[in-house]
């Protein structure tokens, strides 16, 4: 019997070219469910599970923001990061056309194009964070150092209090 051909998103390809070491969560799920119920569904704690929020700003360059599952970005902490004065949430319909990706799917790591990029300053409190894999049903945990480094990103406290 043939064994199955493991399934590489273009994530996973990213940081297997840097050289990362990171591991791969598969869940059964056919649609879009929030971080919070994957979280619960998987066991995992809200504060490592990060997802992925694409904004644009009044200068209409795009954002992407990392936070815990269970938070709230907040927009004007959001934009002072990236140093513009406002930024709104791309609407979902966008999404796809914008990064590659499609909600519920969104990772920071291998977008059409590498877009400033902010993750809450809560991850470096981990050792480990589960970020998507690029694809639903498929998630990456890695340390927050790593994909820092990956997507060039910088931390700030972004998350509603």
């Amino acid at each position: 019997m043939a064994k199955a051909k493991e399934i590489k998103t273009n994530a996973m390809r990213i940081l297997d070219k840097n050289k990362i070491d990171y591991t791969v969560n598969t869940y059964e799920c056919d649609e879009f469910i929030d971080g919070v119920h994957i979280a619960d569904k998987l066991g995992q704690s809200y504060d490592e599970s990060f997802k992925t929020i694409v904004t644009v700003g009044k200068s209409k360059e795009y954002y992407v923001f990392c936070i815990p599952v269970d938070k709230e970005i907040d927009l004007k902490e959001a934009a002072k990061s990236v140093g513009e004065k406002a930024v709104e949430t791309l609407h979902v319909k966008d999404l796809n056309g914008i990064t590659g990706y499609i909600r519920g799917g969104c990772t920071p790591i291998g977008m059409k194009k590498l877009f400033k990029t902010v993750i809450d300053a809560s991850c470096l409190n981990h050792d480990k964070i589960i970020i998507s894999g690029g694809k639903i049903g498929i998630q990456l945990i890695l340390s927050p150092a790593d994909l820092i480094k990956v997507v060039k990103a910088d931390t700030a406290d972004i998350c509603r209090k």
